[in-house]
């Protein structure tokens, strides 16, 4: 097919312009100056454009020499030839990770525009078969954008694993702040400093990483992915690791603590000050030091001991072990000090005191005092004046009671604790045989009707519980009644009580031993007392 005269234009994006004119004569171009300030066309633009419209032969020396001048006359640059009509086309660019595909639409010279199945080709000529974008290519099929890339095939990136983590059963950032109660005030006496833990008691676990999930390039190859790194448990000091490998465990009873990435369980708690409103109450598995004082209100409870450097007040310790007050204690009333073992202090005044085996200071005044086994004020003063003792062997002391006939009361001979439980049993055997007879009341009755045939059913189901209830009743009483006399025997053994006086008792002391009583009348010195019989004699201080 002959054409005369056609022409293909070409514009540049900078304001030149260009033409390509079929003729008999042969392919003319035509190439005209920019508008004001705008830019030539290059040559390289018009150079593409030929080649895309498959010109034959054209001088490429002409071309440039066109370019050059841009002054809108027609340049012969090759022999005739008929118009190639160039349909659209599209071209493919994969990215470098082959994470994505774009295409490039070149457009028609002459020709059709180009079709989404095309496009289509194009990709898988490439080998792009993977997240392909559909809507895209059909959207540029309607509406194409020439000579831009646009992104139309995306891969699945891989998704990494999670790494493992620790799960911790304490908590790792407490924030130490008093518990408000509903009435508004402001407790800052509970603030929960330490956490206790006990042995085997599980600390932390791990949480297994995840497995990572592969990603896709668009050209279908698969991407790896990175699995979850595993944690690793923080172990530290008095902790071990389950036989599972998955958990810690404290290998002690102590406090547990996060210090430096590691979790420690410590057997001993100290406190560098004062026990006040910093430091609140102190609640501890293990044992407590304290370097400073325990403020009056406050509370300290230890299982193991208790060592306070300062002066306590109107406070109260107890321990599972031993109570150690390095100066004393003043308690005005309210301060209570109980231990499971011994007390040793150098004073305690106006307290309330107990201590399962040994207590040992050198001034106890005005104070109730309860001691299992030896009560003892030895040092400078060794003085016992005020109050009442209760001490189950023996009381050793300097001076016991004052030249202005101070009321004290010792009691000894009787372990305070099992006075009270023998005082319990005593009450608990009483309860039992009150309600032994009221079961026997009802078995009587109905054992009555029973015999008359007018027994209901419900009724006789309260007579077989009233028959189990008493069997039990009269069981656990026979129990408790044993334990009873076991306890009886050993309150009866008051004869090894004893109270030492290394330099003088005054009048206004009494003394008790079992059933026998002593009102000390006149001053006595290097002395013994100790039950004979139904009395308390007076012996040798080496007796």
């Amino acid at each position: 097919m002959s054409r005369t005269n056609n022409v293909s234009r070409g514009f540049h994006s900078s304001g030149g312009s260009f033409e390509i004119q079929y003729r008999k004569e042969g392919v003319f171009l035509i190439v005209n100056p920019p508008v004001g300030n705008g830019v030539k066309v290059d040559a390289e633009t018009v150079l593409d454009k030929l080649s895309r419209k498959r010109v034959k032969g054209f001088n490429r020396d002409m071309v440039v020499l066109a370019v050059s001048e841009s002054n809108g006359l027609p340049v012969r640059i090759a022999d005739y030839q008929e118009e190639v009509m160039v349909d659209a086309a599209a071209s493919v660019v994969v990215s470098s990770d082959k994470m994505k595909a774009y295409i490039v639409l070149s457009p028609p010279e002459g020709g059709k525009t180009i079709t989404a199945e095309q496009m289509i080709e194009a990709l898988s000529q490439q080998g792009v078969v993977y997240g392909i974008n559909r809507s895209v290519i059909d959207e540029l099929a309607r509406h194409p954008v020439y000579n831009e890339k646009i992104c139309v095939a995306e891969g699945k990136a891989p998704e990494s694993g999670k790494d493992g983590k620790v799960q911790f059963y304490f908590d790792i950032t407490k924030e130490h702040k008093p518990i408000i109660l509903k009435d508004g005030r402001v407790n800052f006496r509970e603030l929960n400093l330490i956490e206790s833990v006990r042995k085997g008691q599980v600390l932390c676990s791990l949480i297994p990483p995840t497995k990572g999930i592969a990603g896709f390039s668009v050209l279908g190859t698969e991407v790896p992915a990175r699995d979850g790194r595993p944690a690793k448990l923080p172990k530290g000091k008095n902790v071990e690791i389950s036989s599972d490998g998955q958990a810690l465990l404290a290998s002690i009873d102590g406090q547990v603590v996060y210090d430096d990435g590691k979790v420690n369980v410590q057997a001993n708690y100290e406190v560098a000050g004062d026990v006040d409103n910093s430091t609140g109450n102190i609640y501890f598995v293990g044992n407590v030091t304290i370097k400073g004082n325990v403020l009056s209100g406050f509370t300290v409870e230890a299982e193991g001991y208790v060592e306070v450097w300062g002066v306590v007040e109107g406070a109260v310790i107890k321990a599972g072990e031993d109570i150690i007050l390095r100066r004393g204690m003043l308690g005005h009333g309210k301060g209570r000090l109980v231990s499971g073992r011994d007390i040793v202090a150098r004073y305690i005044e106006n307290s309330n005191i107990e201590a399962k085996n040994d207590i040992k200071a050198e001034a106890i005044m005005h104070s109730n005092v309860k001691c299992g086994n030896r009560l003892e004020l030895t040092g400078g003063k060794g003085l016992l004046v005020g109050g009442t003792c209760k001490v189950g062997r023996e009381i050793v002391a300097k001076v016991i009671g004052s030249h202005l006939f101070t009321a004290t009361e010792l009691e000894v001979g009787v372990n305070p604790e099992l006075k009270e439980r023998y005082r319990m049993l005593k009450e608990q055997i009483g309860g039992m045989e009150t309600d032994i007879k009221k079961a026997d009341q009802v078995i009587i009755l109905l054992r009555r009707l029973e015999a008359a045939g007018s027994l209901p059913p419900e009724k006789k189901e309260i007579l077989g519980k009233s028959i189990r209830t008493k069997a039990y009743l009269e069981n656990k009483m026979n129990d408790l009644k044993e334990e009873a006399a076991l306890l009886e025997e050993i309150l009866q053994q008051e004869s090894k009580a004893k109270v030492k006086v290394h330099n003088v008792i005054y009048p206004g002391v009494r003394v008790v031993m079992g059933t026998s009583i002593m009102h000390v009348k006149e001053s006595l010195q290097y002395c013994t007392l100790y039950r004979d019989g139904a009395d308390i004699k007076i012996g040798p201080i080496n007796l």
